[in-house]
Parts: C-alpha cells; sequence; structure tokens
C-alpha cells in the first residue's frame, strides 16, 4: 500500500474510534450490536477490537465505526485495495470476524474508561452509556442518608451533655466493649423523652471515635426516608462496606447478581447485603472480625411505622445477625410499645428475653440530678448570652425555680429540653419566659404555648394508639379516649376515690385485663404497677410526665384528643348503674359495693346528667333493689359514702317525678330513700339541711297549686 494511502487508512481508523467514543446523537433505546474494526497490528497485549455498538441510523456512521474511511454508497473495506463481494459484505455485517491479529491501542493496560467506552483485560470494548448501573451505586441510590448519626438532616441532634447520664452511658459502653459478653443485643426502652435518642447520638460519637461503629440508623416518624423499612438494610450494609475495600466489592458483586435485591424481603436482604459478604470476607482472611467495626445502633424502633415492620425487623436480626454468630453488637433504642415489650418479656417469656440484655431506662435510673444540673448549666449560659440584664445577675435563676422545674420534668429530660428550647427565643427575655413557664396555666384563647413542643409529641403518641386500638373489631363501639381519660381521673383521686385498677376495668365496662389492651400502646407514658402492701390485685396507674396528666386536663392543649370531666363522669355512673342493674355474676365479690361507692363519687346534681332511658332501665330492673341488698352488711360496707348516696337517691326520685313524669318509678326510689334514711342517717344518710327546706317549700307550692301529680306521687309513697 502507498504511504499515503496507509497513512490515510490510519487516520480513518481513528477518526472512526473518535466518533465511536464521542457519539451523542445515537438513541439510548436502540440494542447493541456487534461490529469487527479491522486488525491493523498484533500483539498478545493488545485490546480485542470487539465493539458493542448501537445500530448507526447512517451509512456514512456506520463506515466510520468499521476503521475505514468508505466512499459515499460503498460498502466497507477489507486490507486489501479491493472491496469485498457482496456476499461477503452480507457477512460481515451479520456476525462478527474472527481475526488472528488485533489492534493494539493502550499496550500493556487493564480495565481502562474513555467517556463511554470500557477495555479490560478480556480483550472486549464495551460502550457503557445507557449500561446498567453497578451494585455498589444501586446500593448507594437505596440508602437512607438522613439516618446516619452524623447526618446533615440531624444537625443539632440531642445529646448528653458533657456531665449527664454518666451512669448509663458507663453501662452501655461497658456492654460494647465487652466482644466476649453472650448477649450480642441491648435493648433499651424507656418513656417518651426520657432522653433515649441524646444517648443513642452519645453513643455513636463515641463508637466513631474508637473506630467502632460499623453503622446507625436513626428512625424518625415524621421523615418519609426512615420512618419504614425500606431502606434500613441497604443503609447498614453500605456503611459496613465502607468500613472494608473488599467487603465493599462483595456486597457490589452481590447486587450485580440480584438487582431486584431491594424489592426483596427484609431477611433476604440481610442475607444477602451483609450476612453473605461478611462471612465470605472472614472465610477469605481478607476481613478481621476481631478488630472490624462491630457495633450496630438503631434508635426509635417505635417510630418504624406498622408493628408488624417493626416486628420484622426484630425477627430478622435475631434469625440473620445473632442465630448466626456475627460478631456485632447490636444496640436499640425504643419506647417500650407491644412489639418490642412482648419480644422481651420473662412471662410470657418472648423470643428475645433470653438473647437481650434489657435496660428500662425510667426504671432503673432516676434522671433528676441530671435533670437539675441540665438546666442549671443551660440557664446560666442562656443569662450570658442575652441583653437582659437581670438574667446575667448572679442569683439568676433562683434554686427554687429550678427545683419547681425539676418537680415538673418528673424525671423526663423531654420536658427540660422543652423549656430550654422555649427560653432560647432570642427575641424575647429569658426572665419573663422563665416566670411564664413557672407560672403557667392554660386557657381558652391564650397565646403563649411554651409546652407546644410536648404537646405534639402527646398528639402524636395518643392518635395512635387511639387508631390502633378502634381498628380491633371488638374495640369497636368503645370510645378510646373517654376511657384513658377515665383511668386518669381514677388514678388521681380527684374524685375522692380511687378503685384498683381491675376493678375499675369492670366498672366502666371493660373484660378482664382491659387496661392492658387499653394502654398496650401508651407504655411510653404511663405504667402500672401492683402496690406490695396490699393484696396482688391492688394494681394502680402512673404516670411518666405529670405534665401528660396535665395534657389530657387541657382542651387547648389536647386539642381534638380533648374529653371533658363531665363526659366522664357521666360515662363511669351510666357504666355503674348498667353492671349493678345486670345479672350476671361480677368479677369480685365486692364488685358491687365498689361500683355504689364509685357512682356516689363521680355524681355532681351540677353537671353530671344521667340519660333518661338509663335511669328508667335502672329503676324498672331492680337496680335499687340489688344496693339495697349489699347495703344490708353494714360491716362489710362501711366505706360507702352515705352522704353522697344520699343525694344522689333523693335526685333520682325527684327527676323521675318532675321531669320525666315517671311518679311510679319515683316512688319506687322514695321507698328506698325513706328505708336508709331510717338504717343510716347516724352514718350520714340524710338530705342537707338547705336541700330539706327546698324540698317542704316545693310541697307547699304544689299543693297551694293543687298539683294532681304530687298527690299521686305521695299517695304512692
Amino acid at each position: 500500500m502507498p504511504p499515503n494511502s496507509k497513512r490515510r487508512g490510519l487516520r480513518s481508523t481513528f477518526a472512526g474510534l473518535g466518533s465511536l467514543f464521542s457519539s451523542k446523537n445515537r438513541p439510548r433505546d436502540e440494542e447493541p450490536i456487534n461490529l469487527k474494526i479491522s486488525t491493523v497490528e498484533a500483539s498478545p497485549s493488545n485490546v480485542h477490537a470487539s465493539l458493542l455498538l448501537r445500530e448507526p441510523e447512517e451509512s456514512t456512521a456506520g463506515a466510520a465505526t468499521t476503521g475505514m474511511s468508505n466512499a459515499p454508497g460503498e460498502g466497507p473495506r477489507s486490507h486489501s485495495d479491493g472491496g469485498p463481494s457482496t456476499a461477503e459484505s452480507a457477512q460481515e455485517h451479520s456476525l462478527p470476524l474472527q481475526h488472528t491479529q488485533s489492534m493494539s491501542i493502550f499496550p500493556n493496560t487493564q480495565n481502562v474508561k474513555l467517556r463511554n467506552v470500557t477495555f479490560n483485560s478480556s480483550q472486549n470494548v464495551y460502550n457503557s452509556q445507557g449500561s446498567r448501573k453497578e451494585g455498589w451505586e444501586l446500593l448507594m441510590e437505596n440508602v437512607a442518608s438522613n439516618a446516619l448519626h452524623d447526618s446533615s438532616a440531624r444537625f443539632d441532634a440531642p445529646k448528653c451533655d458533657e456531665d449527664t447520664r454518666v451512669e448509663v452511658t458507663k453501662e452501655l459502653m461497658d456492654w460494647i466493649e465487652d466482644r466476649e459478653s453472650p448477649q450480642r443485643l441491648l435493648c433499651m426502652t424507656g418513656a417518651a423523652g426520657a432522653g433515649k435518642s441524646a444517648l443513642q447520638q452519645t453513643i455513636a460519637q463515641e463508637c466513631s471515635n474508637s473506630n467502632t461503629l460499623g453503622s446507625a440508623f436513626f428512625f424518625s416518624s415524621g421523615d418519609p426516608t426512615r420512618n419504614d423499612l425500606t431502606h434500613i438494610v441497604p443503609t447498614i450494609a453500605c456503611q459496613l462496606g465502607l468500613r472494608n475495600p473488599a467487603l465493599r466489592n462483595t456486597i457490589g458483586n452481590a447486587i450485580d447478581e440480584d438487582p431486584l435485591i431491594f424489592k426483596k424481603t427484609l431477611k433476604i436482604q440481610m442475607d444477602t447485603l451483609v450476612v453473605a459478604p461478611f462471612k465470605r470476607m472472614c472465610s477469605s482472611g481478607e476481613l478481621d472480625p476481631k478488630t472490624f467495626p462491630h457495633v450496630i445502633l438503631i434508635d426509635g424502633l417505635d417510630e418504624c411505622s406498622g408493628e408488624a415492620n417493626q416486628a420484622e425487623l426484630l425477627s430478622t436480626i435475631k434469625h440473620c445477625l445473632l442465630d448466626n454468630d456475627l460478631p456485632f453488637r447490636i444496640f436499640i433504642a425504643s419506647r417500650p410499645e407491644w412489639v418490642i415489650r412482648s419480644a422481651l418479656d420473662h412471662d410470657p417469656e418472648g423470643y428475645l428475653y433470653q438473647l437481650a440484655y434489657h435496660i428500662k431506662l425510667s426504671d432503673k435510673y432516676d434522671a433528676t440530678k441530671d435533670i437539675r444540673r441540665y438546666l442549671w448549666r443551660r440557664l446560666r449560659d442562656i443569662g450570658s448570652r442575652t441583653r437582659d440584664r437581670r438574667a446575667q445577675y448572679p442569683l439568676w435563676p433562683t434554686e427554687e425555680d429550678i427545683e419547681k422545674l425539676v418537680a415538673a420534668a418528673s424525671g423526663q429530660f423531654v420536658y427540660a429540653a422543652t423549656v430550654i428550647k422555649y427560653l432560647s427565643e432570642r427575641h424575647s427575655s429569658p426572665v419573663d419566659r422563665l416566670r411564664t413557664v413557672i407560672e403557667w396555666t392554660p386557657h381558652d384563647g391564650q397565646q403563649t404555648r411554651p409546652f407546644e413542643a410536648l404537646d405534639t409529641l402527646y398528639r402524636s403518641i395518643l392518635s395512635v394508639a387511639k387508631e390502633l386500638y378502634e381498628a380491633v373489631d371488638t374495640n369497636q363501639g368503645r370510645d378510646f379516649l373517654t376511657l384513658i381519660r377515665a383511668h386518669q381521673i381514677n388514678s388521681d383521686t380527684r374524685m375522692d376515690i380511687r378503685s384498683t385498677v381491675p376493678l375499675f376495668d369492670e366498672e366502666i365496662g371493660l373484660e378482664e385485663g382491659g387496661h392492658q389492651v387499653l394502654f398496650s400502646d401508651l407504655h411510653s407514658l404511663v405504667f402500672f404497677r401492683h402496690d406490695s402492701s396490699l393484696e396482688e390485685k391492688f394494681e394502680v396507674m402512673l404516670f411518666y410526665h405529670r405534665s401528660f396528666s396535665e395534657f389530657l386536663d387541657s382542651e387547648s392543649r389536647a386539642q381534638h384528643l380533648f374529653v371533658s370531666e363531665a363526659r366522664v363522669r357521666k360515662y363511669v355512673l351510666e357504666s355503674c348503674l348498667q353492671k349493678i342493674a345486670q345479672r350476671e355474676d361480677l368479677l369480685y365479690s365486692h364488685s358491687i359495693p365498689s361500683m355504689i361507692n364509685t357512682l356516689t363519687h363521680y355524681y355532681d346534681p351540677q353537671t353530671t346528667h344521667v340519660d333518661d332511658f338509663r335511669l328508667i332501665d335502672f329503676t324498672r330492673n331492680n337496680g335499687w333493689k340489688r344496693i339495697d341488698e349489699n347495703l344490708l352488711s353494714d360491716d362489710e360496707f362501711s366505706f360507702c359514702d352515705y352522704p353522697r348516696l344520699a343525694r344522689f337517691t333523693f335526685d333520682a326520685s325527684q327527676r323521675l317525678n318532675d321531669e320525666l313524669h315517671e311518679p311510679e318509678l319515683a316512688a319506687i326510689v322514695k321507698v328506698y330513700f325513706d328505708k336508709w334514711k331510717k338504717n343510716y342517717r347516724h352514718r350520714g344518710f340524710k338530705i342537707p339541711q338547705g336541700d330539706q327546706d327546698e324540698e317542704e317549700e316545693e310541697d307547699d307550692k304544689a299543693r297551694k297549686r293543687g298539683w294532681r301529680g304530687w298527690r299521686v306521687f305521695k299517695f304512692l309513697c
């Protein structure tokens, strides 16, 4: 070949490759085809010229990609000046031709990428534009970056002050550092706002500093990227892979083999992306399990939407990470809701009871001293930064102010943190705001809401619990909020009476143990305790937060979840009347005496209006007779409040006669009233003097009017 012709051929070859590398107009949706590049030089280290190209739209583009310069309308040429026959040309376009020589483009190179073309040691050239993504890249697309402990989305995340929560932090770190401990799962449960997330954040930072943090995932119900299980395994796998290059490659390869892995069950994801790659690297010696960062932190399990999702995650951790005896130490923090409680309970024994180290934060550690230190430090810091000179005074805040805040916190950090956040508002005086917090009582139309953040938390927890309770078929028709409020009022003795929790369940129409179902999703706010000084069944309900009870009392704070005290009084009273009148066996021998006492205490003549039908039905079904039968044994019923019973009985007889026009039923009640007045007058069964004078005055007016109803009533009595 003449020199000029040879140079033209080489220029055409590289021009063709250049058009291949820089092609931008090629349709992305077309199928790739194989075309041959003519070879010009042979070498063992050459890169083979089998190109995966897209079908060119024009013949000139196709000619260029063959590496030879052709005249318009001509077919591709061989190395000789003579062109191939038509049959040869068709064969060349339909199937790649085999060659004994190959073109040397980058001698002695491997895995080189130029723009959208990949050259590798398998002697193939691939057009990577539009090809599927690599496994690790797919993994990164399924990571919830907001869930990381150091994510920018969690800027200024809550964490423990330097000298607070020292004991519990030490216990957690001791467990983490003890790699030989048989329990490789730690579950910390605690009330809402007890400081669980702050502790998790503190532990995450300490583990990160000591290079023991394998991964962390912080759930958040308000963030759609981290409020379910969609991203948790990819996020854990990604963080673990970043700790070891070989593990990273193995995880990426696993995704290459199964790109649909992210659509599969949580257990399959965990086995494929974490368990199998980790075991493979340990077996090959490319990873030392004794030095690998071994801590996996999961915060806010209760904020993962749906109990089924929460249960699936716990089950996956058990079957994939614990049962496979991997070296990870897993620390989960959560409110003590049903899923994690049932898994950790000892009676009946949950499936994690033997495997988990369980810390009940609110029960084991009293945070009062830490809260006091926290308030002192933060308030003084606020005072040093404000322009209000009163806050810079050495005696601000006063010790009395601090102690009032500590008492209101009830051992829960969320209250203290809410106060500090409210006082930190730079456009107002912290002195005035502190006084507002201490003296604040809610009332209609009030604009100041220092506890709005806390109230939002309470409304969220209560709304979810209401939805879950009322979704159960057997609970349909029950008023969840009224039942909750009734238990609250019973627990704080504002009615001058408190029934045991099992007794009160019966009094308000719940089945035996009904409170356990009612409060199953509120264990982050309330708990039940047996009084060891009394019989075993004397169980009482207590609040982790005093502020939650205050929240339930306030319509402005509870908003659409508020239930008035008058409504609760009416509900409890009518429920007791129904239970007393029914003929079914009751749970306890003293059930009816207790109900009599409860109804008399919940009755308020000014606010409690018993339903007409309920009062009539009670009277017709011998309800008053059942009360009388339980009053016969004076010694057994010595705790009855006879003045209240007299008030309730007298008002019932008056209402039946005057309002409901049922003189016969009124006469029945009057008979029992007179009987009890005679038998229990020494115990206070009598109408107060003012009411008695009023009754006599009404009788005089009725006699003067010659009212027939009055004469019938007196005759029947």
